[in-house]
Parts: C-alpha cells; sequence; structure tokens
C-alpha cells in the first residue's frame, strides 16, 4: 500500500512539475513575441514619420503621467470619469505590460 501511495506522489510531482516548465515556456515565448511586436511597431513608425512619432511618444508620455497622478493622490469624492479614467486604466495596463515584460522577457535570447 506505501509503494502505490508513493507511486502515486511521485507521478503527481512529475506531471505539475512539467506543467510549470511547459507554463514558464509559453509565457517565456509570449514575453518575446510582445518585445517583438513593440518594436516592430516602434520601428515602422519612426520609419513613417520620425516627428510624428516622437509627438505620439510625448503624448502618450503625458497621458500615463496623468493616470499615475490620478492613481497616486489622495482620493477624492465620487468616481473617476471620462479622460481620468482613461488614463488611469492606460497606465494601469502600461503598468502591468512591463511588469510582464520584467519577469518573462529578461531570459529571451533575442535580447
Amino acid at each position: 500500500m506505501g509503494a502505490r501511495r508513493a507511486a502515486k506522489r511521485v507521478g503527481e510531482f512529475l506531471i505539475e512539475t512539467v506543467g510549470e516548465a511547459v507554463a514558464e515556456a509559453i509565457l517565456s515565448l509570449l514575453a518575446c513575441a510582445l518585445l517583438a511586436c513593440l518594436a516592430l511597431i516602434a520601428y515602422l513608425s519612426w520609419s513613417f514619420s520620425p516627428r510624428l512619432t516622437l509627438a505620439a511618444a510625448g503624448l502618450l508620455s503625458l497621458s500615463l503621467a496623468h493616470g499615475a497622478w490620478q492613481i497616486f493622490r489622495a482620493p477624492t469624492k465620487g468616481h473617476r470619469r471620462g479622460f481620468a479614467a482613461l488614463t488611469v486604466a492606460g497606465f494601469t495596463l502600461t503598468a502591468m505590460t512591463a511588469f510582464f515584460l520584467l519577469f518573462y522577457a529578461t531570459g529571451c535570447a533575442c535580447l
């Protein structure tokens, strides 16, 4: 009875280990693909119009700064509306993407 239970636990451990390795590989592949897409977007936009690319990067930076300011300032009464809600959502999405790339794209061999 003890050997059967031990074999079952070893099997579960192996399945869990292989599953984690596969999930890690998939997440690393997704991070490399996302990084490649961001680099392609930057390259294509720069080749189209460097001035427009810099203007768009400045506007994006301002909107992300506004979203960060809205998140980290003292809360006010009522809900965020309109542009403030949009910039907070944009900042949150950008921060989550940055953390995802920080954790999973560092092992990307394409760098």
